[in-house]
């Protein structure tokens, strides 16, 4: 059984990884919003607010943890990071947006959806993109 599972862990490491530092964004992309509601902010400057904070730290993680990046162009590949992020920073508004003002849910379900969204699309373009392997 250990055999096994140590197996799939070298076949997916990089997968896993992945995810565990997705699942750090995500908590810390939900607390920052659910902080900045309770101050009530409108939820798209609440989005806004705690994306910067995720994406800075989900940056270093990825950087160091996921991709174990050696590149020396450190500001093109942060700069291509942040540009992969505002266009999921768009998906994940407009779900919260679809969730809230359309069918009249709650806001922090609408940011879950939007974080399995965000993670799925943001590991595809940090793979193949941004973080690829030469």
């Amino acid at each position: 059984m250990f055999k096994l599972a140590k197996e799939f862990y070298r076949k997916y490491e990089e997968a896993l990884r992945y995810l565990i530092v997705g699942v750090i964004g995500m908590i810390i992309s939900v607390f920052t919003y659910w902080l900045c509601r309770k101050f009530e902010m409108h939820y798209a400057v609440a989005n806004v607010i705690s994306w910067i904070i995720t994406v800075i730290i989900v940056y270093v993680l990825n950087r160091k943890y996921v991709f174990k990046s050696k590149s020396e162009k450190i500001a093109k590949e942060f700069i291509m990071f942040v540009a992969v992020r505002i266009f999921t920073l768009f998906l994940e508004t407009g779900t919260i947006w679809l969730v809230v003002d359309v069918i009249h849910g709650n806001d922090i379900v609408g940011k879950f959806a939007g974080q399995f969204v965000v993670i799925v699309s943001n590991y595809l373009f940090s793979k193949f993109f941004i973080f690829k392997s030469k």
